[in-house]
């Protein structure tokens, strides 16, 4: 057997994890799930630090909120 030796360039991962196009996929996924849980869910889409893009959906309204702690709805939509 021959011993591979991968080096990773820290660069550029960093420079495609806050990429405009790992953006979009973040979005894409963090969209999905709001659609999946229903009216009253917010997405909200943000760089974290200088490491990387952020999504998160969170309920907005008090019926959702209500959904969401009775039924775990946000978990579910996760799939």
């Amino acid at each position: 057997m021959s011993k591979v030796k991968f080096k990773l360039n820290y660069k550029g991962v960093r420079g495609l994890l806050l990429s405009s196009e790992m953006l979009g996929v973040v979005a894409e996924y963090a969209n999905g799930i709001q659609q999946r849980a229903g009216d009253g869910y917010e997405v909200s889409v943000y760089p974290s630090g200088k490491t990387r893009v952020n999504a998160s959906v969170r309920a907005v309204t008090d019926k959702a909120i209500k959904d969401n702690l009775e039924n775990n709805t946000l978990l579910k939509a996760v799939r």
